[in-house]
């Protein structure tokens, strides 16, 4: 949808289609009202009062629902909203859809609804962000964290250091402009300005590997030999039986991965056994995507079966393994007491497991999300760097003694980027970016 497109009313299934206690569908626009009265048995609907009623097919009775109205501006898309709260078969919400949708309504893109709310400056385009990362949360640390960019914290900070730079730029414009009655602001002070200016930043930058830490996760790849009991620590960390597990060599000839909420998301990895004898078309290929999640790892489990010790085919993939960041696991250890520095576990009697995890969370998931004001995301970030860039440009023009109005064009260049984060200023091509990863309903 066009930003100056006229806006006609939406409407679209705001729960997931699926059996449960209740579904929602939302209608949004000039024409929300019309459109329930249309459907319901009742036509009269008073701004934020619940209104309990019949959904009709002409004279056929379809569900009794609850029907939430809002008026414009007082609703999160800040048009005229109709929430139907029905019953939640996958058929009843679909055919009150069908209904909005005959009766004038248009079915919703994807995150239009948060789109208007954006464009109805409902909220910035940091807090739209938000959204769509407390929907698709992985963990519930991120989930907090993702609230307090709803919230505005993000954009109330990007707000802060624009308005400082805003005033930098007015004096110098000012004294560009009207040089008999205003004089051009001392180098010194743009100097100073442009340090602090770039130290906020830099200090929001210098979150930027936790906020996507907590946002993308990591991965965590269990590599060994044949039965060294890669799928049994699998299953163990997952806490089910996930992965099948035997005796036979090769049993594992694919990729397995579950998510584990560490605090981060941690995508755990069972991968086939590593082996260069005789094997299976399968299981060569199996063989050939655990080398290639070795190679994408954030952390490798190398695991071996301590009964037998280190063998030759162990220090062949230890090859692969030594350079990367690494937890060394002898398994088996209730069968085997050897002395070793690795980390001995048994996935029979479950020794050795918590501590594993413990060690995993020191490794890969060292991050604390209450010490985060706010998280970022990778659009964020590069805005924030270009409009670092363009402030340090404007910092060595100052320094060299520059024109002023020639300083003005880089201070210029650092709002439109700080801009581009709230969405101040934004193109429909990075809008439409944006919102095509909500969800329809959204």
């Amino acid at each position: 949808m066009n930003i100056i497109q006229e806006f006609d009313t939406i409407s679209a299934i705001s729960t997931p289609l699926a059996t449960g206690g209740v579904g929602v569908i939302r209608i949004s626009g000039d024409k929300s009202f019309e459109i329930a009265g249309k459907i319901c048995s009742k036509q009269d609907f008073t701004p934020n009062v619940i209104t309990h009623c019949w959904v009709m097919d002409k004279d056929k009775k379809v569900d009794e629902v609850l029907i939430l109205p809002f008026k414009a501006p007082k609703s999160y898309t800040g048009e005229n909203v109709i929430e139907i709260h029905c019953h939640g078969g996958v058929n009843i919400v679909k055919k009150i859809l069908e209904l909005t949708l005959s009766n004038g309504a248009r079915h919703a893109e994807r995150g239009e609804f948060t789109k208007r709310a954006f464009l109805n400056k409902k909220m910035d385009l940091s807090q739209a962000e938000a959204v769509a990362d407390l929907i698709h949360s992985k963990t519930k640390d991120f989930v907090i964290t993702s609230a307090k960019n709803l919230s505005g914290v993000l954009g109330n900070k990007i707000s802060d250091i624009r308005k400082n730079i805003f005033e930098v730029l007015s004096k110098i414009v000012a004294g560009i402009d009207f040089p008999e009655d205003v004089k051009e602001p001392e180098y010194d002070y743009l100097i100073s300005e442009f340090e602090k200016s770039i130290s906020e930043i830099e200090n929001i930058l210098s979150t930027a590997n936790t906020s996507n830490i907590l946002r993308q996760g990591v991965s965590v790849v269990i590599a060994g030999r044949p039965n060294v009991g890669k799928s049994s620590l699998f299953n163990t960390l997952l806490n089910l039986d996930r992965a099948i597990v035997t005796d036979i060599a090769g049993t594992t000839r694919d990729v397995l991965k579950e998510t584990l909420d560490f605090g981060v998301p941690v995508t755990l990895i069972d991968t086939a056994g590593i082996r260069d004898d005789d094997v299976s078309k399968v299981e060569e290929i199996g063989i050939k995507y655990s080398k290639q999640s070795l190679d994408e790892a954030d952390l490798v489990l190398f695991l071996y079966d301590s009964t037998v010790g280190i063998t030759e085919e162990d220090l062949a993939i230890w090859e692969l393994v030594k350079n990367k960041n690494h937890i060394r696991i002898a398994n088996k250890s209730d069968l085997a007491d050897i002395q070793t520095e690795d980390l001995k576990i048994s996935t029979k009697t479950k020794s050795g497991i918590e501590e594993l995890k413990l060690k995993i969370k020191s490794v890969v998931c060292d991050v604390n999300p209450e010490t985060l004001e706010f998280s970022t995301n990778l659009r964020q970030q590069n805005c924030l760097e270009q409009a670092k860039s363009s402030l340090v440009m404007a910092l060595n023009g100052a320094k060299s003694h520059e024109l002023q109005d020639m300083i003005s064009i880089d201070v210029k260049s650092a709002l439109l980027a700080l801009d581009e984060i709230t969405g101040e200023v934004i193109t429909d091509e990075i809008l439409n970016n944006i919102f095509d990863n909500f969800c329809i309903g959204k």
